[in-house]
């Protein structure tokens, strides 16, 4: 059983872990101790004035559906979310992570959210339908406390199993609703980072095949993204590997995984990708857990994902987890949020007076 069901607000007993996290308090053993704890006490134990404690007064919050800074508006922010679903259950799925208590320890937490539509807000009345989606959040700790996190929902999911059509949805919501100053100067921020980056070269066959799973899987997003060579899936990927993406994508082997790359090469020109974070949490001999907080942008010229296309420069705040054997990749979660690509791209259209 999962201790945190129901000592999610004491200390274990005679843990001798205990204290060994400087920086932190006495109860928590670990990282994954501290992110599961908290995560449980502010959700599924409504302790929400918990952030006060648990996150800096600056920190930010970035996702592609808007950001926060500081722990009032996160606090606030997750009282929005439980007046809407406040049944909502966060059930970890993986925490990977690395990083020391001197400079900060980086956890990409994947999770699976279970809630009940039970109170109304932007989705409009409550329908009291039930949605499960997937979420990964990247948070830097410290003293304590999270002091930066990159946010990822799978809201186009979310809506689509509150039963609206995500299409309109995002369409209404680029006609009302205007990004804050703080978003729009990050968004535009990172979309130059990207295209001021170093673009490495082709990555040669014997160095994609190395032994050092963070190099593995840095060389081969590259050639797969940057340099279009797609075809290298068949030598990242296990012939039966499994991609969970975002929006109902499950796709098993090579044909079926090389096609979502090639769809959001072919409907983002111009894409540049960036592996921002990641990390390495080895399980076995030769068996490791990988996460990739990562970024991209590209031209939106493409029919093929998002519909007509606005020409504008778009960015994707994307988090991916790989379960790696014997230097291959066996499994993938990847997610990021869909319904705010397709609210960027009707907003645009909007600026520029295109049709939809």
């Amino acid at each position: 059983m999962n201790r945190l069901s129901t000592h999610f607000d004491t200390s274990p007993p005679n843990n001798p872990l205990a204290g060994k996290l400087k920086g932190f308090d006495p109860e928590f053993e670990s990282i994954v101790d501290f992110i599961l704890r908290i995560t449980h006490r502010i959700w599924e134990g409504k302790q929400v004035g918990l952030c006060r404690d648990y996150y800096s007064s600056t920190c930010p919050v970035y996702s592609l559906a808007g950001i926060t800074i500081g722990s009032e508006e996160v606090l606030q922010n997750t009282l929005n979310i439980l007046a809407t679903f406040p049944d909502r259950t966060l059930n970890p799925d993986k925490v990977i992570w690395s990083g020391n208590d001197r400079e900060g320890f980086h956890s990409s937490h994947r999770l699976t959210s279970v809630m009940t539509h039970l109170g109304n807000n932007e989705f409009g009345v409550a329908t009291g339908r039930q949605a499960v989606i997937q979420v990964i959040a990247h948070c830097v700790c410290l003293n304590n406390q999270v002091v930066e996190e990159w946010l990822v929902r799978d809201n186009y999911s979310l809506v689509s199993q509150l039963g609206l059509d995500p299409v309109e949805f995002a369409k209404e919501k680029a006609k009302n609703d205007e990004p804050r100053k703080e978003f729009q100067d990050w968004y535009n921020g990172e979309i130059l980072r990207l295209k001021n980056s170093d673009r490495k070269d082709r990555i040669s066959p014997e160095h994609t095949q190395s032994k050092d799973p963070e190099s593995f899987i840095q060389d081969h997003l590259h050639n797969i993204w940057n340099q279009r060579l797609v075809g290298d899936v068949r030598c990242a990927y296990d012939k039966d590997a499994t991609l969970t993406g975002p929006s109902g994508r499950n796709l098993r082997g090579h044909n079926e995984i090389m096609a979502f790359y090639i769809s959001m090469l072919a409907t983002l020109s111009n894409l540049i990708f960036s592996p921002d974070h990641i990390c390495i949490l080895p399980d076995g001999n030769l068996d490791f857990d990988v996460s990739v907080r990562w970024t991209l942008t590209g031209q939106h010229t493409g029919h093929g994902l998002y519909g007509q296309p606005c020409g504008g420069n778009i960015l994707i705040l994307g988090e991916s987890h790989y379960r790696l054997s014997k230097s291959q990749i066996m499994q993938e979660w990847t997610v990021f949020d869909e319904l705010a690509v397709l609210e960027t791209i009707f907003r645009t259209h909007r600026l520029r007076g295109g049709s939809e």
